[in-house]
């Protein structure tokens, strides 16, 4: 017996070895025979301008980026290199090939930042960069950090009440700025600050006042106006000669006013949090609590002062460009399918009879978080996620080299009937367990990313949204008629057309 083990044995260590180096031999001719990275196709580049040109000549728009990445993928193919000035990127629109980046990234994925321009004023205010901008060992360290709290189902299902109690004031907002006919304007204003007042309370746990007009309502509302304003200047700074990292030019002087007055006033929410926290240790009041957000990071001996006040800015902020968005296109999508909203109604109904919407209620909900899924693919919120190659890959035929930024763009494939059965149709069901139309690949829809960078917020944007929508959905019935479809623009990230309204018909 002893001796058919072992021969067992060798023989599989034998057979792994084979596979192992069949693999290394098949990788070996891949790489022999691919393509130099100098001919990866592109549009035609010119000194110092790279491809900037198309943009000043308005062949593509700034404002229309993610058409333009549609056009380069159906002129270029599945691999393509744009220079924006003297910065190379290769546009990833293959789902294997982002596939073949994620397999390779390793323990510590290297990115380049969304929006370079808040990096550049982050180092010149002296303000620890996030992890959004960090790699490598310091990134590690703040995702070490912040990872039990932000990702575990549990830690993120304690807000649930806070949760409940916002999405709960918002329904009351829309019944008070509806007019006769139920119609409401201003869509992004009001989602922005139904973002604020949630992310708020689960980082301070307290209200902001939103909601309640006055100085408190008209604070929030300057601060969503700062955060549309920053995303705006960088969008037009990334698609120009960067001379404002020479000298400060007018659109450079406005960004940093408004990010002063973001930052400044999110970093006085954080300075009470914590000064009323540190008023309570002393007083005894807190006891063995440590569900509270700032008290987690305060718990942290490896986090300064300014690495917890920039994790609580970025869960407290984020939502203002990604949550807030999703909940006006869920609407949307909800409206325009009446099919759709008639299903969802029923799942929410026969879970939910008025109250609070618990964990439980949530799980029973199937259809709507396939609504959710199925919003993200056809009203993504983003147009790539950013990856610089730490060791050289072929990717569809093509010698990448090591330290080449990639921007993994494959939602311009959410439209294509190579990936989806029936793409232009807004269906839900093609998530659901036993009703799916099509064989997705894992790495088409991920919206939040997966594996160690995934979004930290992931979790409490997806409870948040799904409270409220179901909520909304309790409540009224919504219709649209806006005869064409919903746009979306650019401004780093996707949103939707500010002119959409929604109008909602109360079901009492």
């Amino acid at each position: 017996m002893a001796y058919d083990r072992e021969l067992s044995l060798l023989a599989s260590n034998l057979k792994a070895k084979i596979l192992c180096y069949r693999s290394f031999c098949t990788y070996s001719v891949i790489f022999n025979k691919a393509k130099p990275f100098s001919e990866v196709p592109g549009p035609i580049r010119l000194p110092i301008w790279g491809n900037l040109y198309l943009y000043k000549l308005g062949i593509y728009k700034p404002l229309k980026y993610h058409e333009a990445l549609k056009d380069l993928c159906r002129k270029y193919g599945p691999l393509v290199r744009q220079d924006l000035g003297s910065k190379t990127t290769i546009h990833v629109f293959d789902p294997e090939s982002v596939k073949t980046i994620y397999e390779a990234e390793g323990k510590l994925p290297h990115v380049e930042p969304l929006q370079e321009t808040v990096m550049l004023y982050r180092k010149q205010r002296n303000i620890c960069l996030g992890l959004g901008n960090l790699n490598g060992e310091e990134w590690y360290r703040l995702r070490s950090a912040v990872q039990q709290m932000m990702l575990r189902p549990t830690e993120v299902h304690y807000y649930l009440p806070h949760i409940n109690e916002v999405a709960t004031d918002f329904i009351k907002r829309i019944r008070e700025k509806t007019n006769g006919d139920g119609e409401l304007g201003g869509l992004r204003e009001e989602a922005s600050k139904w973002s604020l007042e949630s992310a708020g309370y689960v980082c301070f746990e307290s209200r902001l006042g939103g909601f309640d007009g006055g100085k408190a309502e008209e604070e929030v509302t300057r601060m969503v106006q700062a955060n549309k304003t920053i995303f705006m200047m960088s969008t037009l700074l990334k698609f120009s000669l960067p001379f404002f990292k020479v000298f400060p030019t007018p659109k450079w002087n406005t960004l940093v006013k408004e990010e002063d007055y973001f930052f400044g006033t999110g970093s006085g929410y954080v300075d009470r949090t914590i000064s009323r926290i540190k008023d309570l240790q002393l007083q005894n009041k807190i006891g063995e609590r440590t569900n509270h957000f700032l008290i987690y990071l305060l718990s942290k001996p490896d986090l300064s002062y300014g690495d917890i006040k920039i994790i609580a800015l970025s869960l407290f902020g984020d939502g203002l460009t990604t949550t807030a968005p999703t909940l006006i296109c869920s609407m949307y999508c909800l409206a325009t399918n009446p099919e759709v909203q008639q299903r969802a109604y029923k799942e929410i109904s026969s879970v939910y009879k008025g109250g609070k919407i618990t964990i439980e209620m949530i799980n029973q909900m199937p259809y709507m978080k396939a609504v959710l899924k199925e919003t993200f693919r056809v009203f993504p919120s983003g147009t790539e996620i950013s990856r610089v190659l730490l060791k050289d890959l072929v990717l569809n035929g093509y010698l990448v080299p090591a330290g080449t930024h990639c921007n993994l763009n494959q939602s311009v494939q959410y439209m294509s009937e190579k990936y989806f059965k029936n793409p232009e149709k807004f269906l839900p069901e093609r998530w659901l367990r036993g009703e799916s139309s099509s064989n997705v690949h894992p790495y088409l829809l991920i919206p939040f990313g997966i594996r160690s960078r995934t979004c930290p917020g992931r979790r409490f944007a997806e409870q948040d949204l799904i409270v409220t929508l179901a909520l909304m959905l309790y409540n009224f019935k919504l219709e649209c008629n806006k005869k064409s479809p919903l746009e979306q623009y650019y401004n780093i990230l996707l949103f939707p057309e500010d002119s959409l309204k929604i109008h909602f018909k109360s079901r009492s």
